[in-house]
């Protein structure tokens, strides 16, 4: 299995950090948040990861290629065609992906244990939740009792930016920018889920990066 890091945002929330760097590349406890990812993925086994460019894509690039992180990666670059938000981007980038995949948002921090092995069977995508943050308390998925994805419920819960695919999931949408949201409610019966109790973070805004690493 690859795996795929959404790296393409702009980060327009931790301004003016992301002024001069991509959010990827910002800092928690001295090391670029991306890299944390990358090691997790190496760890489970990963060998080839698919990471998408867009805002100073360039600079995202070059970090990562002068760095020996022992893991083949693969850029598929947005910068010229322009935000193409996730499903877009995952569409373009489907040449280097096969027909099942990871997908992991590059701003999360969190202590979920990749599956190189995980195994989709007739599902189209299986997604990672965790409990409502602060700023997403009504959440966004729920969870029926044979663990399938419900477009709502008395509990709710918050995806997580970490969820495996299969490619048959983005065969009817047409290339350019797409947001992921609306095409897994599309397909909402065809998705699994599974609550991630532990470690999770979004790191979408200064003062959360600022609480992170205040916990170290």
């Amino acid at each position: 299995m690859i795996a795929m890091i959404l790296a393409a945002g702009r980060g327009q929330r931790m301004m003016p950090l992301t002024k001069d760097i991509p959010k990827p590349l910002i800092r928690v406890n001295d090391k670029p948040l991306i890299v944390y990812t990358i090691e997790k993925l190496k760890k489970a086994g990963f060998k080839t990861l698919v990471v998408n460019l867009g805002y100073l894509g360039n600079v995202l690039k070059e970090y990562l290629e002068s760095k020996d992180l022992g893991i083949k990666i693969i850029f598929s670059d947005e910068q010229d065609s322009g935000a193409l938000e996730s499903a877009g981007g995952i569409k373009k980038a489907l040449p280097f992906l096969g027909e099942k995949f990871l997908v992991v948002n590059a701003d999360i921090w969190c202590d979920y244990e990749f599956d190189i092995d995980f195994e989709l069977g007739e599902d189209l995508a299986h997604l990672v939740l965790v409990k409502n943050p602060d700023h997403n308390l009504k959440g966004d998925f729920g969870i029926s009792k044979d663990n399938k994805l419900l477009n709502s419920a008395k509990s709710m819960f918050t995806f997580s930016g970490i969820g495996y695919y299969s490619a048959k999931l983005f065969d009817h949408i047409d290339d350019g920018k797409y947001p992921l949201a609306p095409l897994l409610r599309e397909n909402i019966d065809k998705i699994s889920c599974v609550l991630h109790s532990t470690q999770w973070k979004d790191i979408g805004t200064p003062k959360r990066l600022e609480e992170l690493n205040f916990s170290f």
